[in-house]
């Protein structure tokens, strides 16, 4: 099953950025990253160096904000499993802005 999976990643190259960044609401902290590989699923993100990273963040990549778990860590290697992009996320109610205006990401931490 690993080698099947495998097979639908792909490595950034031509038009996709080969970089991205991790944010964890609009006020704390930026990291930029790597990006190693991708898949419709997720990512493997590698970053200048370790991190206490939440369950969940949002992860920008381009012009997509997507709405990430963290899948498992590696050293300075993560894999992130996307769950919504963030337009989506506002429509059914993912991590949008609360009525209070504190993002439901900043409070997951």
């Amino acid at each position: 099953m690993p080698e099947r999976r495998r097979w639908f990643r792909t490595k950034p190259h031509g038009l996709v950025q080969r970089t991205g960044k991790i944010l964890f609401g609009e006020r704390a902290e930026i990291i930029d990253c790597r990006v190693v590989d991708l898949s419709a699923g997720g990512a493997c993100l590698e970053l200048p160096r370790s991190y206490d990273l939440p369950q969940r963040f949002e992860f920008l990549h381009g012009r997509t904000r997507t709405i990430c778990r963290l899948a498992w860590i590696r050293g300075y290697r993560i894999g992130i499993m996307y769950e919504a992009t963030k337009d989506k996320a506002m429509i059914v109610g993912g991590l949008s802005r609360t009525k209070s205006g504190v993002s439901r990401l900043s409070r997951d931490r």
